[in-house]
């Protein structure tokens, strides 16, 4: 006898999206363009920030998209304290935000998920001829987990790195990171000392806002960031920031370390890869590394971090409860290549345990 059988897929919920714009237009077309695909529902909208927040206080959107000019409330002071006190995803959707303005970046560094721009001739039909665009964006952010807060742990405080064997040329540490990176990497190389030894980065970002990026980056730190150029000399007290469309490894010359940019096929489909530059910190500077990977969508970095632990380097993942997207971080940790996960708020302080040796070693 046959018997029926009942599927046990539950139905999806759309995801639900507040659209704050102070033109009626926009607020409009926007909610169009979202509404047009079924994984996503506009619930409300508003025109300005005071409107908004009783809207978001009472909905409970999984994204709000927000303009930055605005009246009563310009569209960042509101982001502010969107996430200082009720953190959620917000993707930025104005005429100032284009790929690589100041605006947009300031609102990368405060939370913000994305910052779209709208077009600033026709609107209407610019808007609606990037409405894939726009919907992948609010698909991915409803993806992303908002931390409350820059939790710290005691799990510093067992580690130990008295074994650490660091050779003459010194130590160099590398760091990865995507979505979330920007406010993350202010976070830490922000709180690094004028002697810390040198630091490489990747971070996914579009090309317009590397200049920018760095530039805002060295305002808020210690440390001497700029973009890096091939054969450029490490030294300690600097960082040096992968530039657009190509790789940044690590290379050695006369006895020291140096950058190396190499134009090599994407990797994991990213170019600069944080995977390329893992994978050469390990073969060259090996025990003498320190790999930090941070939030961001993907696996890039897992491999390479793999490597450099097996190279003998130390390994460090931002946790899941402070990364904006876990996606780089678990990918590490599911491979064994972190040797702990830390919140965000513990990892410059390891950064300077871990090369402690190094830089005792120099200052005597």
């Amino acid at each position: 006898m046959m018997t029926a059988m009942k599927s046990s897929t539950a139905k999806k919920s759309p995801i639900r999206v507040i659209v704050v714009d102070d033109s009626a237009l926009i607020r409009k077309v926007l909610s169009d363009i979202l509404n047009s695909d079924p994984g996503i529902e506009v619930i409300a909208t508003a025109g300005d920030p005071i409107v908004a927040r009783k809207k978001i206080r009472e909905m409970n959107p999984d994204v709000v998209t927000l303009d930055i000019e605005m009246p009563k409330l310009d569209g960042l002071s509101f982001l502010e304290r969107i996430m200082r006190l009720r953190p959620m995803p917000v993707v930025m959707v104005s005429a100032l935000t284009e790929r690589g303005s100041d605006v947009a970046l300031e609102a990368l560094e405060m939370g913000a998920v994305d910052a779209l721009p709208k077009p600033k001739i026709d609107i209407e039909n610019g808007l609606v001829d990037n409405r894939d665009m726009f919907v992948s964006v609010i698909k991915e952010a409803a993806k992303v987990t908002v931390f409350k807060g820059r939790r710290k742990s005691e799990d510093i405080a067992g580690l130990n790195f008295s074994n650490r064997r660091v050779p003459s040329s010194g130590h160099v540490i590398a760091i990865g990171a995507s979505t979330g990176g920007v406010f993350a990497l202010h976070e830490i190389l922000g709180r690094l000392p004028a002697d810390t030894p040198p630091v490489l980065v990747v971070q996914h970002i579009t090309g317009t806002m590397i200049e920018k990026f760095t530039q805002r980056l060295n305002d808020n730190s210690r440390l001497n960031i700029v973009v890096a150029a091939d054969g450029m000399r490490l030294m300690r007290g600097h960082a040096y920031v992968a530039p657009y469309d190509c790789h940044l490894k690590l290379g050695k010359s006369g006895g020291h370390f140096v950058a190396r940019l190499v134009d090599e096929p994407p990797m994991s489909g990213h170019r600069p890869a944080v995977d390329a530059l893992f994978s050469s910190i390990a073969a060259v500077a090996r025990s003498a590394g320190t790999g930090v990977l941070l939030t961001g969508m993907g696996r890039d970095g897992a491999n390479g971090m793999l490597e450099m632990r097996n190279a003998g380097a130390t390994t460090v993942c931002q946790d899941e409860a402070t990364s904006l997207i876990y996606g780089m971080p678990r990918a590490a940790v599911a491979i064994g290549a972190a040797q702990v996960e830390l919140p965000l708020g513990d990892i410059a302080e390891f950064i300077l345990r871990a090369t402690s040796h190094d830089r005792a070693e120099e200052i005597a």
